[in-house]
């Protein structure tokens, strides 16, 4: 039997991220494929290792969302990642974001 194991829902949310590696400042582009009040999975041409702490930056139409994070799960082309230290205005941001995926108002 397949368990989930997500203390979120996922949502489908298709958005622009940018990733900064906090001790090299390696910036990286990448495009979310699912976002939660958790964390998201953003596909990129390349990953960062399991454990990099890193700035992410979404952006949604015309609203930003910027968190710290660490990179939960690497593959070849994509992340997990874990949001932390989420500010409570960003929180707002995010929770907006995915009650408008919920209603279907965005993607």
């Amino acid at each position: 039997m397949d368990h989930e194991r997500r203390r979120s829902p996922r949502y489908q949310l298709i958005a622009d991220a940018e990733i900064v590696e906090l001790r090299s400042k390696v910036r990286l582009n990448a495009k979310t494929s699912d976002v939660s009040l958790l964390g998201c999975f953003m596909n990129a041409e390349r990953s960062l290792p399991t454990g990099t702490e890193i700035q992410v930056q979404l952006k949604q139409h015309d609203t930003t969302f910027t968190s710290l994070g660490v990179i939960a799960r690497a593959q070849p082309m994509g992340m997990g990642v874990s949001f932390s230290n989420v500010k409570p205005d960003q929180r707002e941001v995010l929770q907006k974001w995915l009650i408008e995926i919920s209603r279907g108002v965005v993607n």
